[in-house]
């Protein structure tokens, strides 16, 4: 079995993204990987080629910054890693620069793409979330967060990236997956308040226009992580690979979950989904077989 690891990234350090850690996570299951470095600001591509020479691939590459609009630009990103892939492979890992797999999950993965890897009306295996905010003893746990997605997908041509590149879609049809029972730690909320604030203005500028970001990004110095209704706290323990970005925490974030603040509705779908594991009315990119 050949497994191909891919993803792009582009101001790493400048925008505090754990792409080390990311690529890091998963490189004990990839023969190799492909990463597609943006024109950055910082020494992102050295971040990369330092990780693992024998196994990284990087393309370089220029973002076009006019297909910004709706976050179009990730995708013909997260494309072009994919497109460098060899077509000898039987399954392609995406990772994104904000995601890391818990070592105790691998084995786990390992065995799914063993065991789908010549079902091949398996066009991808799909994966859980846990979403960090704030802190990395909080996780979101509202409506707002998805809580799955495709993170492993066949190496076919006619599988792209689907608008923000959050997953894919082939010939513009959600893709046929298996569930793999194994998370993806999502960090992309939790930052210094600065570097979270900077990171957002970047973030939003990739999906609108500079007269939309006048109206709606305020100018602020810091990102206020006191603008969330409700959050869960978090009792599990973290990727070996974060332990030492965890142990350089420098700000401090606190939220008391037992005071959860929703309407009526909210409320009525939060212990809904809680009781059942049903999220009602879902929007899902894929489709379990």
């Amino acid at each position: 079995m050949k497994v191909v690891g891919f993803t792009f990234i582009r101001n790493a350090e400048k925008f505090d993204y754990p792409i080390v850690e990311a690529i890091t996570s998963i490189l004990p299951l990839c023969d190799t990987f492909v990463v597609a470095v943006g024109n950055s600001e910082d020494h992102t591509r050295e971040l990369v080629a330092a990780i693992d020479p024998a196994k990284i691939r990087i393309i370089d590459s220029i973002w076009d910054d006019t297909q910004r609009e709706g976050g179009r630009v990730l995708a013909l990103e997260t494309n072009k890693a994919f497109d460098a892939i060899a077509s000898d492979a039987d399954w392609c890992f995406y990772i994104q620069g904000d995601e890391v797999v818990h070592e105790d999950d691998l084995p786990a993965i390992k065995m799914a793409m063993e065991k789908w890897k010549d079902e091949k009306k398996a066009e991808g295996l799909l994966f859980h979330y846990r979403h960090f905010y704030g802190s990395y003893d909080y996780i979101g746990d509202s409506r707002r967060w998805y809580r799955k997605e495709v993170r492993i997908i066949r190496r076919d041509p006619a599988i792209r990236s689907f608008r923000d590149a959050q997953g894919f879609q082939k010939n513009n049809r959600p893709l046929r997956v298996k569930q793999v029972e194994a998370f993806i730690n999502h960090y992309g909320w939790v930052k210094p308040p600065k570097l979270q604030q900077a990171k957002q203005e970047y973030f939003h500028s990739l999906w609108h226009n500079d007269e939309w970001m006048k109206a709606n990004i305020p100018k602020q110095e810091e990102f206020d992580y006191s603008g969330i209704n409700y959050l869960a706290h978090y009792t599990g323990t973290h990727p070996q690979v974060m332990q030492k970005r965890i142990a350089a925490t420098n700000w401090q974030f606190s939220f008391d979950p037992t005071k959860k603040k929703m309407g009526l509705k909210a409320r009525f779908h939060y212990n809904f989904e809680k009781i059942t594991n049903w999220r009602l009315g879902e929007y899902r990119n894929y489709r379990l077989i």
